[in-house]
């Protein structure tokens, strides 16, 4: 990838978030010119300064994509913009709706008008699970996020700008996620809240999600959604896991499912399985206006299609044993 963003000037939307520092630290290896971080929150971009030993490389831009002027001057002669901020809190979205349209929906218009604005080559836009069928507020705005992007690749006229879509699952220690919050319970032996025994979750580690997007980048024509192979797990076998590890007696009580959560997360419907490709390590699902059209996808060249017609949380759990070595490994418990 070292030749792909050499000289490159990169703009990180949300990019004070945990997503947004994983990319910093792996893209400044890799030689880019500049990365502008562009997030609201001046306290996070004062860390980030620091985190990153205050990089000249890193320009800390504060502005929000709901200002069209401000993103569209932050992204002037910028190469690749990555597209992360968002609204992303399911329960409080779900009596803010018109919020996280303001940020998920209208924010990824802006982005996208200001790319084409300052021809950008490619972006990525960065979705979820929930986008997938979504049943809630938040699913359904970045599900219009993927479409935006989605069409914006047969309404850009003669700009070069070529608009590409990620969609992963729950990243592990993330903000907001759940395993912090286990083990801060766990920890003080207090009742751990499960909202419904059966509840499965797709994860995924921050060197997978950043190793997604470059796949995205470098491979990318345009239209495409690029899924991640995934582990799921069964969260109260997360809670096991952890109990075991800390030797904690703390309780778990059932509170029933919050608004707007499902049971188990879909990562590709079985309308999207039809015009998926298996790449190795992800898949390729193409848009429906181009899925017909494989001469425009060289990288799919002798790639098959999926065999299968849904690819659910449920599907590819691991179990606690697994789970465990996982969570080792990546140092997210100790040994």
């Amino acid at each position: 990838m070292k030749d792909f963003f050499k000289g490159k000037t990169v703009l990180i939307t949300g990019g004070t978030g945990f997503l947004g520092r994983s990319l910093v630290g792996e893209l400044l290896p890799l030689g880019v010119h500049s990365i502008r971080v562009f997030s609201r929150d001046e306290v996070k971009h004062h860390r980030i300064q620091e985190e990153f030993n205050n990089d000249a490389r890193i320009r800390c831009l504060v502005g929000d994509v709901r200002d069209y002027e401000r993103l569209e001057r932050a992204m002037k002669d910028a190469n690749i913009v990555i597209h992360a901020a968002a609204m992303k809190r399911i329960d409080l979205i779900e009596y803010n709706v018109m919020e996280a349209v303001k940020t998920n929906v209208m924010g990824t218009m802006n982005v996208v008008n200001a790319c084409l604005k300052n021809n950008v080559e490619k972006a990525v836009f960065v979705s979820t699970d929930k986008a997938c069928s979504p049943i809630n507020s938040y699913g359904a705005t970045k599900m219009l996020g993927e479409k935006i992007f989605i069409e914006s690749n047969y309404s850009k006229g003669k700009s070069k700008t070529s608009f590409i879509s990620v969609r992963y699952g729950n990243v592990l220690e993330s903000t907001g996620s759940v395993i912090p919050y286990f083990v801060e319970k766990i920890k003080k032996c207090e009742q751990i809240p499960l909202t419904d025994d059966r509840m499965t979750r797709f994860i995924i580690t921050p060197k997978q999600a950043v190793g997604l997007i470059f796949m995205a980048l470098k491979h990318g024509v345009g239209g495409e959604i690029f899924v991640p192979k995934l582990k799921s797990l069964k969260v109260v076998d997360l809670i096991g896991v952890l109990k075991k590890h800390y030797s904690s007696r703390a309780g778990v009580k059932e509170t029933g499912i919050r608004p707007g959560e499902k049971i188990h997360e879909i990562l590709m419907n079985e309308d999207e399985c039809t015009r998926a490709y298996d790449l190795g390590s992800a898949f390729a699902v193409l848009s429906q206006i181009d899925c017909y059209q494989n001469v425009k996808y060289a990288y799919l060249k002798e790639k098959k299609k999926v065999d299968f017609s849904s690819y659910c949380s449920k599907d590819s759990l691991v179990n606690p044993g697994e789970l465990e070595k996982m969570l080792l490994d990546l140092k997210i418990i100790g040994g």
